[in-house]
């Protein structure tokens, strides 16, 4: 199976065939796979070098020109290090982009630190008025890049991560979609954990939603997954722990209720390793969320009693 990263070239390519108002900003990353489209429009596809700063900059003076720039890096490099140019020339200004960043929470171990980004949703969640999706799979995050670049002139994040589920699933870039349901609390799996949740909730009496678009958040979604599964909700995100928790908890503030936060630790993993060693580094394997979920659930069961 293609990664959602191979997937993106040629969706972007198109997209740029197909409508003159779109337009790429590359930091250098990526520019070698965008060479023949940057042939067929050399006025769209803007490579600025490795200058992150700028890169977000340019793509905001694109925009008040009345194009839909796609700006495209690592995520480290997208969100975190010209964190001043997306609040300032994107959000002060009042102007939209689509960010589509790669490598993730930790894609690439051997980059190291400076190449992991748990703390990016985290962070976009400062600002005002961002759409976030979290594909979960290619053909996923295939339909989330159309809808982000016809999204007028919103301002759109696209996480993209080698990290995939077995299958794709029906995606609106709106709400969460029930794919399981129970009594016993409500588990919301985000992008590339669904499969992992699914297998740590196997014989669980627990409803798993799926949540490709975090933000906004889909209160509605969740206030109706509670009403018949209990008020224990568990959020499995693929960044850092406890990103959501403040969202669910808004969303039920009416009703008594309990929240676990599952995610990417804080602590700072210093040996290079592989992806599946970092998941279960961080708990976020399928035998790590089947004891905390479990617990959680079960916990609650005994209060409730």
């Amino acid at each position: 199976m293609d990664t959602m990263r191979d997937r993106f070239v040629p969706v972007l390519s198109r997209l740029l065939d197909e409508d003159p108002r779109v337009a790429i900003v590359l930091a250098e990353i990526g520019n070698v796979a965008f060479a023949e489209t940057q042939r067929r429009h050399p006025d769209r596809v803007v490579n600025v070098g490795i200058r992150e700063q700028l890169l977000v900059g340019a793509a905001a003076g694109l925009a008040l020109t009345g194009l839909r720039p796609v700006v495209h890096t690592f995520a480290s490099f997208l969100v975190e290090r010209p964190f001043e140019q997306v609040k300032l020339d994107l959000g002060h200004q009042g102007v939209g982009a689509v960010l589509v960043s790669a490598a993730a929470s930790f894609d690439w171990p051997a980059g190291g630190y400076t190449h992991m980004a748990p703390g990016d949703v985290a962070l976009l969640d400062t600002l005002d008025g961002w759409t976030v999706h979290v594909p979960g799979h290619p053909d996923e995050a295939e339909t989330l890049l159309r809808h982000a670049v016809a999204a007028d002139d919103d301002k759109v994040y696209v996480r993209l991560s080698v990290q995939a589920n077995r299958e794709a699933l029906p995606v609106d870039g709106k709400g969460f979609r029930t794919v399981r349901e129970g009594r016993s609390g409500v588990v919301v799996a985000v992008g590339p954990m669904l499969d992992a949740v699914l297998a740590a909730t196997e014989g669980l009496d627990v409803t798993v939603l799926y949540a490709t678009t975090v933000r906004p958040f889909d209160t509605a979604a969740l206030r109706r997954a509670t009403e018949s599964a209990g008020t224990d909700v568990v959020l499995v995100e693929p960044y850092l722990a406890g990103t959501s928790t403040a969202a669910a908890n808004d969303a039920l503030t009416d009703v008594p209720h309990r929240v676990l936060g599952l995610g990417v630790g804080r602590s700072e993993l210093r040996r290079y390793g592989t992806v599946e060693e970092h998941v279960a580094a961080h708990g976020l394997d399928a035998r790590s969320l089947r004891e905390r979920i479990g617990g959680f659930v079960a916990s609650g069961a005994a209060v409730h009693s």
